[in-house]
């Protein structure tokens, strides 16, 4: 039984356009979330490519994908990953710590993508000072605030209410359309699709099929 094989994604090919929206849409347990790992470096496939910029990152060290990723990507999560001791100002600068950024100019990075989110006035509150909508406002400018040329969201609305699930989809593709970044989503809520340029529907760890959304295409949404 331990000898036992589990595979979590089997002979998958997707390409994705930079600049492009894309949404892995599937249940719980479907491969989705691990799709979305490897693409971003966090696990490696026991056989095939992931092509970046021309960067082979299933043929990286653990050290060059750290890099990678401080350099290219950025995440957002369901669950937030603030650090709990930390102020929001705080979070927002610390992957810029690990870039060797000065501190005077991640300060002012990080001040300045908080009022981008609308918490200019949360600065130096912690986590448990702010709801789940504010500490997901603070998860997505810390991603974005060094300017990643892509933006991983898993599941980034999937403890917020209805209201709060559109402030933040508004939010998130908004700042990935005004600094030209490309998006991945990983979600189970269809209706967050409708914010992507296209639908990649993920089952049994397989691509069951690609969809156009056609809404976006013609700019009517």
């Amino acid at each position: 039984m331990g000898d036992e094989k589990i595979v979590a994604l089997n002979d998958i090919s997707l390409s994705i356009e930079k600049e492009e929206f894309i949404c892995l849409l599937g249940t719980s347990g479907s491969g989705k979330s691990t799709l979305l790992n490897m693409m971003a470096g966090l696990e490696k496939p026991t056989r095939g490519e992931i092509i970046i910029n021309k960067h082979h990152l299933e043929k990286m060290s653990e050290k060059d994908l750290a890099k990678f990723r401080q350099q290219y990507i950025g995440f957002v999560f369901q669950s937030y990953n603030l650090i709990p001791t930390l102020s929001a100002m705080e979070n927002v600068s610390l992957g810029l710590t690990f870039r060797g950024v000065p501190k005077s100019k991640r300060d002012k990075m990080a001040k300045e993508m908080l009022q981008a989110v609308g918490l200019g006035n949360r600065l130096h509150h912690k986590p448990s000072e702010m709801s789940g909508g504010q500490q997901q406002r603070v998860s997505i400018a810390r991603a974005f605030v060094g300017r990643p040329q892509i933006v991983f969201a898993d599941e980034p609305t999937g403890n917020l209410d209805t209201r709060t699930t559109l402030e933040i989809m508004n939010l998130i593709t908004g700042m990935a359309q005004e600094f030209n970044q490309t998006l991945i989503i990983v979600t189970h809520d269809v209706e967050i699709s409708d914010y992507t340029h296209r639908i990649v529907y993920v089952r049994d760890g397989n691509v069951e099929k690609i969809v156009e959304n056609e809404k976006l295409a013609k700019g009517e949404s």
